[in-house]
Formats: C-alpha cells, sequence, structure tokens
C-alpha cells in the first residue's frame, strides 16, 4: 500500500479546502470549501499538515475558521463508498492493508490535528454551525475554542461502527471528563453553544455574526502577553494533569526561575 504525496504548495492547500494567511505573528488558517461544508478528505488532511509544518517561527498565534455556514460536516461521504475518492485509498483497501501499513496511513491522517497544540504557538478555532466527526475532532486539537451560538458539535464515528481516531479523544476527555465524553461519542448526540460553554468544551459563546470578530480579540490579547512566558505558563498547564501536586510546584519554581533570568538579562 502506497501513500499519496504529501502537499507542499499553497495553491495545492487551497485546491484542497485550506487556505494560510500571514499577518505578523498571527496565523490564520481557514477551511474554505463552503459549498461542501468544508467535508474533509485525506488531502485537506495533508494540506493541514503541510500549514503546521511551514509556519514560520515568528508564529505565535493560529487561529483556525471556515468558510460557509458549517464549521466542518465532517469525512467526505465519498471515503465511505466502495469506489472511495480517486487517488486515495479506500476504506476497504485500509482494511486490507499489513497492520504496520494501516498504522501508518492513520498516524499520517492524525498529523493534521495534532500541531495545533505544540509548546510554540497557542491555537484557536472559530467554530460555527456543524462541526461533526473529523470536524469536531479539528476543533478539539486547537488550545482554545469561542462557538457561534448555532454550533452543534457531535461525534458520530461510533454510529457508524468506527471510533473517534483523530487525536480528539484525549482532549474531549480532558475537557468533559470520561462520562459525558463517552456518552457523547456513544450516542452521538449534538452538543449545542450553551452545554459547550458550561461543560469547557468551548470558552466563549458569542452570536454568529460576531464570531470572526470575537477570535480574533482573543488572538490579540494572547500576543499582548511576552512569548516565553506563555510558553512556560503553557507547558505548566499542559503537564499539570500528569504530575503531583509536588511535582507541579517543582514546576512552578523551575519556570519561574528561568523567567526572572531572562527579564534580568542572567544566562544560564
Amino acid at each position: 500500500m502506497t501513500t499519496p504525496a504529501t502537499d507542499t504548495d499553497p495553491q495545492q492547500w487551497e485546491q484542497a479546502g485550506v487556505r494560510l494567511e500571514l499577518d505578523g505573528e498571527l496565523a490564520t488558517v481557514t477551511l474554505c470549501q463552503p459549498k461542501r461544508r468544508n467535508a474533509q478528505s485525506p488531502a485537506m488532511w495533508r494540506a493541514l499538515a503541510g500549514v503546521g509544518r511551514s509556519l514560520p517561527g515568528t508564529v505565535r498565534v493560529v487561529l483556525l475558521r471556515a468558510e460557509g455556514v458549517s464549521f466542518s460536516a465532517g469525512l467526505d461521504r465519498a471515503m465511505f463508498t466502495p469506489e472511495g475518492i480517486p487517488g486515495e485509498h479506500t476504506f476497504l483497501e485500509l482494511a486490507a492493508a499489513k497492520d504496520e501499513d494501516l498504522d501508518a496511513a492513520i498516524a499520517e491522517y492524525q498529523e493534521a490535528f495534532t500541531w495545533w497544540r505544540r509548546s510554540d504557538v497557542i491555537s484557536i478555532a472559530a467554530v460555527q454551525g456543524h462541526a461533526v466527526g473529523a470536524g469536531f475532532q479539528l476543533a478539539l486539537g486547537c488550545d482554545l475554542r469561542v462557538v457561534a451560538e448555532d454550533v452543534q458539535f457531535a461525534m458520530k464515528e461510533t454510529a457508524l461502527g468506527l471510533v473517534p481516531d483523530l487525536a480528539g479523544t484525549k482532549p474531549l476527555t480532558e475537557l468533559v471528563g470520561y462520562a459525558r465524553a463517552l456518552e457523547i461519542c456513544a450516542t452521538g448526540r449534538w452538543v449545542g453553544a450553551e452545554e459547550a460553554v458550561a461543560t469547557g468544551l468551548a470558552n466563549l459563546a458569542v452570536p454568529a455574526e460576531e464570531l470572526d470578530g470575537a477570535a480574533r480579540d482573543l488572538a490579540g490579547a494572547l500576543l499582548a502577553s511576552p512569548r516565553s512566558a506563555v510558553i512556560e505558563t503553557k507547558a505548566l498547564l499542559r503537564g499539570a494533569a500528569g504530575r503531583s501536586y509536588d511535582e507541579q510546584r517543582a514546576a512552578e519554581r523551575g519556570a519561574q526561575a528561568r523567567r526572572l533570568r531572562d527579564l534580568a538579562g542572567i544566562g544560564d
């Protein structure tokens, strides 16, 4: 089983439904196939992974948004047909592959969903309308989520006989807890804006017409703080769940020592 080449050309990204815009320390990634409700395909995933690899080191905040009425309606339905998408592996081909090839194919798909939480950037998803399956997991890949009041999240994989495999299960469980995450995934039910904010799935809900402005305001607030302090704080918070109380206190001391010495101009 061979894997299609990874897209590295921004024009190819846009053909696959992804557009990157750079404005100093802010990068905006837009899903730009509104007529198809930003349905996702392996080509889109390669484009998203390519965007992550290409970001300049000066970028501090990444804003993920989507054109049209829906953030993303999930997987392109052609992926569920025997014919699949031209030039891509069908589900039948994936199922028949050797274990290592199947694992490698899914790992390649996951790359589009994993780089958003890397240590040197903070990512914000601005989500409107439907965010289903892969769309839900893409929003979960970001550090923060601002949603429109019409948002509808759903994890439909289990209802299709599959599991969520695009790196969404860990952040979902971290945000809403095991019991609610299990119920959301196993039932495939819809989660609206009010519940999303109440459970910590979303940071803020606003009217749809205010979504872009609210997300950009949040990006501006994040950019107002010194980069090194934001990176150290993110690392502290991301690692907190895996540390004991005393280990976390020690991590705080180490991070603060680095910050004090940096501010004082004292090297290691």
